[in-house]
Order: C-alpha cells, then sequence, then structure tokens
C-alpha cells in the first residue's frame, strides 16, 4: 500500500490494475445508480490546494468527494502563498489537524513532494511540472475501455516531452504498454524519467522509444495522443515554440500513418489548429471527453484507496 500518490512510479503495477479496476466499478454503479449509496468518505474534506488554474482536475475532485459522502475544500494561490506567507511544511502540518487528505496542484514537484514529507495525510500530486499522474490514470482507463487489454498497446505521444508525457511513459511501462515519443530533439522527455520508464518496460515486456521523426513515431499506432506545445507557466515561449512543433500536430496526414481505428487523445484544454486540427478534436476516433469523464472514476478510485486506510 501507498500513503501518497505523488508519481505514477508509486503504483506497481497490481496496485495500478487493482485502481483501474475499482475505477471501472465505481463508473459502472455511478451511470447505473447516479449515487453511491454507502459514501464511504461522508465526514471526510480534501484540501484542493492550487497554484494552478485548473477545470477538470478541481471539478473532477470535488465531485468525486461529494459523490463519495465528502467534500472538497478548495485554495487557490490567493489562499495560500506558499513559501511566501506560510512556509510549505508549515500549511502541510496545519491542513493535517483538519483534513484527510491534501490534492495539490503546483508549479514545482518539490513543492507537493515537501507537503507529503510534512502531512501527516494522504498527498496527491494533482499536476506538477515533472508528472501528472492522475491524468495518466484517466488516460489508462480509457485506453482499457475501448481496447478491453492495455498488454501491447501501442501509445504515440506527440509534442512536448513534458509533465503529462512522463507519466504516460512511466504508468503505460507499468501496465504493459509500449510508448512512443515523438518530439524534437531539445524538448526529449527528462532522461532520469526515461531510464525508470525503460526499467518498467522491461519488467512488463513494453518497450520505450524517442524519435524526433513525428511520421514514425504514429506509424501504426492505436493510439495518437498530444498535448499543448508551451504548458501554464511557459506561455512566453508560444510564439518560439509553434514552428519547432509544427511538425508534430496531430493531424489526419499522421493519423493515416497510424493502425486503423487508432484513438485521438488529449488531456486538455486544446488550443484548435496549432498541437491538434480541430477536424481531430470532433473525430469519430477521438476519446478526448472520454478521458476528461474518466478523471472523476479513476481519482475516485485514488480517494477511496488512500483516505480509507
Amino acid at each position: 500500500m501507498f500513503k501518497d500518490f505523488l508519481s505514477a512510479t508509486d503504483l506497481s503495477r497490481p496496485m495500478a490494475e487493482a485502481l483501474l479496476t475499482q475505477a471501472q466499478a465505481l463508473k459502472a454503479v455511478w451511470q447505473q445508480e447516479g449515487c453511491h449509496a454507502s459514501e464511504p468518505l461522508r465526514g471526510q474534506t480534501l484540501a484542493l490546494v492550487f497554484e494552478k488554474p485548473s477545470l477538470r482536475t478541481r471539478v473532477a475532485f470535488e465531485a468525486g468527494m461529494t459523490q463519495l459522502g465528502g467534500n472538497g475544500s478548495y485554495l487557490s494561490a490567493n489562499d495560500i502563498d506558499m513559501g511566501g506567507r506560510e512556509s510549505v511544511p508549515d500549511v502541510a502540518r496545519n491542513l493535517s489537524r483538519w483534513v484527510q487528505g491534501i490534492a495539490a496542484r503546483v508549479f514545482k514537484h518539490s513543492t507537493v513532494e515537501l507537503l507529503a514529507q510534512h502531512a501527516t495525510v494522504p498527498v496527491i500530486n494533482a499536476l506538477s511540472d515533472q508528472e501528472h499522474p492522475c491524468q495518466a490514470l484517466a488516460d489508462m482507463l480509457t485506453l482499457l475501455e475501448r481496447r478491453g487489454s492495455l498488454q501491447g498497446l501501442r501509445l504515440t505521444f506527440l509534442g512536448d516531452g513534458n509533465n503529462v508525457c512522463h507519466s504516460l511513459l512511466l504508468l503505460g511501462a507499468t501496465l504493459g504498454v509500449h510508448v512512443t515519443v515523438g518530439c524534437p530533439p531539445d524538448y526529449q522527455p527528462n532522461p532520469e524519467i526515461l531510464a525508470q520508464a525503460k526499467e518498467r518496460a522491461a519488467q512488463s515486456g513494453s518497450t520505450i522509444q524517442v524519435t524526433d521523426s513525428p511520421s514514425e513515431a504514429a506509424e501504426g499506432a492505436d493510439a495518437l495522443y498530444t498535448d499543448v506545445w508551451a504548458s501554464m507557466g511557459q506561455e512566453h515561449e508560444s510564439a518560439r515554440r509553434r514552428p519547432i512543433f509544427q511538425p508534430y500536430q496531430l493531424n489526419r496526414d499522421l493519423l493515416a500513418l497510424a493502425a486503423p481505428e487508432a484513438l485521438i487523445m488529449h488531456c486538455l484544454p486544446a488550443h484548435r489548429g496549432e498541437e491538434i486540427t480541430a477536424e481531430m478534436v470532433e473525430h469519430p476516433q477521438a476519446v478526448i471527453f472520454d478521458q476528461a469523464e474518466n478523471r472523476l472514476h479513476t481519482q475516485k478510485a485514488l480517494l477511496l484507496t488512500l483516505l480509507k486506510q
């Protein structure tokens, strides 16, 4: 068992598979009944400490806590100036006296690590500059729903070797997914994370590949995945990055190279006409909003696992 969820590496294969199985069960009950009768988290509160704005992460955690009988308490950067008005350790110590869990959406990964170090309640990485493990869980559930099995699937990520890419590499490798990253030479994934992913892939029977050729990356893929070319905090680099990343745009030409009926994926928000064309967002093979929906169910599984220990 694990106390915190800071990285996809916190999950062994059995743990990840158990979370996905639980998420499937929770989703089935919610779709059929519209409620969770037992409300297993009644009386519990999750603090949502967000240095960055959010749609999917915030609503999925708040709605998930509500559906499970608990409560989400949102704290923006204006409410908690971590490292400024109050130190990160002190924030962790205070929150631990009032709530049963902390979900932190931060700029620096070291911030979420410091929170976990000083909190006595579970801490969840709701996004950092290094990883976005909650997103990767929802993505794996989406692939599982559409394909029935994850082992041997070929997932291609196109664009910046960013936090989403990192978590897809790590969790995909853990679950037996072949992950290929197509990105410009100067924007490859973190070498340490890449090495960790390769170690996990060797154990699960999958492969990890990085290439600067978008066509090579897309060839035969079961799913094509992309994200914005400039993440939050990098907006000033958008104009410079645009021509560098243009060849990696998820469009009909790259889709034509993928396997028949290849899935089209994006973690949102999408900049139509940049990293993905509007045609691909609305394509019949797109599962983009399924990914968004599945944030709710995988995060509920995560909350039940961590808060009911």
